[in-house]
């Protein structure tokens, strides 16, 4: 399991109030814009919940810059300056009056757990590879891709949560984050085809005969879009199978999170495979009621559903 300081704040023993002030927006952070991490999170121990939304914060902040209306120079200046609050986490420089609540948050939980800070590095790489418009031929480069930005929260996410097995642990991660990412994409695939993006490697394109894209709700003559759908819910199915394997490494209320996390995308995953065409038509999502119903499930049976 990993290192948990209890009690004061070892990075700022004499700075209680302004640690937990940057807590408190990394809570807020996580309670307005995490819509399905936060059901998850919610279920910890009051540590490992606030290391999780400070991680959360600036994994954010991080997907914010991709997204954000700024021009492609501008992008690369934020990450560039996001590189360096990482150097600065590393050093244990971070002065506890710092404006940045996220850096200060971070700062206290980087010294409460084992939190593998290069791995937002990696998470900077992906987007920065959304900033490029990268596109990706084989499901290889797109696995690349997927490990930056989702396989990156699964390792951080292990270094608060802790593992009976390691390394074992982060390959099940890293797994359950491609999964969770391959359901994104199904999920926005329309969306981000009228945002110019796609992201479902251009092999399987022909192979359905999707060349010429789906941004429209009805395919072009002969695509076989259900199929292709069908096809990469099935892997992203399986991803989800190996996974999960990760949950009897955790203690009860860290397994509870991540079934609760994992859940909710399965269900996703599971609506997608259901009608493949229907993500075509909108945007899949799951009502709240839905959610909190598969966290709870999570807590009573430590099982993503």
């Amino acid at each position: 399991m990993s290192r948990a300081v209890e009690g004061p704040s070892p990075a700022f023993p004499q700075a209680i109030p302004q640690v937990m002030a940057a807590y408190k927006y990394c809570e807020a952070v996580t309670s307005h814009q995490a819509r399905n991490f936060s059901y998850g999170i919610r279920l910890l121990p009051g540590p490992k919940r606030r290391a999780m939304q400070a991680v959360y914060a600036l994994a954010r902040r991080i997907d914010d810059i991709g997204d954000g209306g700024w021009d492609d120079d501008r992008k690369a200046e934020q990450l560039l300056a996001t590189r360096r609050l990482l150097d600065e986490l590393r050093s244990r420089s971070v002065d506890p009056d710092d404006i940045d609540p996220v850096k200060v948050a971070l700062a206290d939980s980087v010294a409460r757990f084992d939190i593998p800070i290069d791995a937002f590095d990696e998470l900077i790489d992906g987007v920065e590879m959304d900033v490029r418009g990268a596109e990706y031929r084989t499901f290889d480069e797109l696995r690349t891709y997927c490990r930056c930005v989702a396989g990156t929260i699964g390792r951080l996410s292990l270094g608060v949560f802790g593992s009976s097995d390691p390394k074992q642990a982060d390959e099940y991660a890293d797994s359950l984050g491609l999964a969770l990412q391959l359901t994104n994409i199904l999920r926005d695939v329309r969306e981000d085809a009228g945002n110019g993006r796609t992201y479902l490697p251009a092999e399987d394109l022909a192979r359905f005969g999707c060349q010429e894209g789906f941004g429209a709700a009805v395919p072009s003559p002969g695509a076989d879009f259900a199929g292709l759908v069908s096809f990469e819910a099935r892997r992203a199915q399986e991803y989800f199978d190996e996974g999960l394997r990760l949950l009897p490494m955790l203690d009860r209320r860290s397994r509870a999170c991540v079934a609760a996390m994992a859940g909710i995308y399965h269900r996703l995953l599971e609506r997608i495979a259901e009608d493949p065409g229907g993500v075509l038509r909108g945007r899949v999502s799951l009502p709240p009621w839905e959610k909190a119903y598969v966290a709870v499930s999570g807590l009573v049976g430590g099982r993503a559903s």
